[in-house]
């Protein structure tokens, strides 16, 4: 039996952080996929708070949330370090993660919205790429971590791949490169990775998943 077990779920882009993070660091763990419209009893005894994945259970004892999973993952397996060594260096990048993390709600609130909705939720995406090509992304090299990958770069995942499956089912470009090159700069790299090329999400089942399920929302909201 595995020491760890990850709860997570195909289409959830905070799952695919842990895989990543552990995939990086060479840890074996068992994954177990939830129906998140039926969820386990497990994943409501180990996440009885938020019920949501991703939930790491290392030797028995959960750990919720995406963000302290990354950072718990990285203290117990120093390898490959996903945060920098320097305090300030350290400082910043969590500083961008926690920024990273409060925008994850653009996802759900594109998702779902229609109509004018939908044009306040496309600027609210407009103005954090924006942040991310004049802030964020200035000095980069190549990745949040220069030329390796950083907890920064697993952070803003969201907008590397979920962003592009939301515009494709939408019928939408957001994030377009001439007015983003440094954002769509880094979406390349960040996606020739190699652990990320070869733990890529299957976007195809995903954007078939997504587009059914808000094609039922908005006849829900219609009727």
């Amino acid at each position: 039996m595995a020491v760890l077990k990850l709860f997570g779920s195909f289409f959830s882009p905070y799952g695919y952080r842990v895989i990543w993070a552990l995939k990086l660091k060479g840890i074996p763990y068992e994954y177990i996929d939830e129906d998140l419209r039926n969820k386990s009893p497990l994943l409501l005894q180990y996440n009885p708070i938020h019920k949501q994945v991703p939930v790491l259970v290392h030797d028995g004892k959960p750990i919720c949330e995406s963000t302290v999973i990354l950072q718990y993952i990285d203290e117990i397996w120093p390898q490959n370090l996903l945060l920098p060594a320097d305090p300030y260096d350290r400082a910043v990048a969590l500083f961008w993660i926690k920024f990273a993390d409060d925008k994850g709600y653009l996802m759900l609130k594109l998702y779902r919205a229609n109509g004018e909705e939908q044009q306040a939720a496309v600027k609210e995406w407009l103005e954090m790429l924006e942040v991310m090509e004049e802030h964020a992304l200035i000095g980069v090299k190549k990745l949040f971590g220069g030329d390796e990958i950083n907890m920064v770069d697993i952070a803003f995942s969201f907008v590397a791949i979920w962003l592009g499956v939301l515009e494709d089912i939408l019928g939408l470009e957001i994030c377009e490169p001439h007015k983003f090159p440094r954002v769509s700069s880094w979406i390349q790299n960040f996606k020739s990775i190699p652990v990320i090329k070869d733990n890529f999400p299957d976007t195809d089942k995903m954007s078939t998943f997504l587009k059914h399920g808000r094609e039922m929302m908005l006849t829900s909201k219609s009727n």
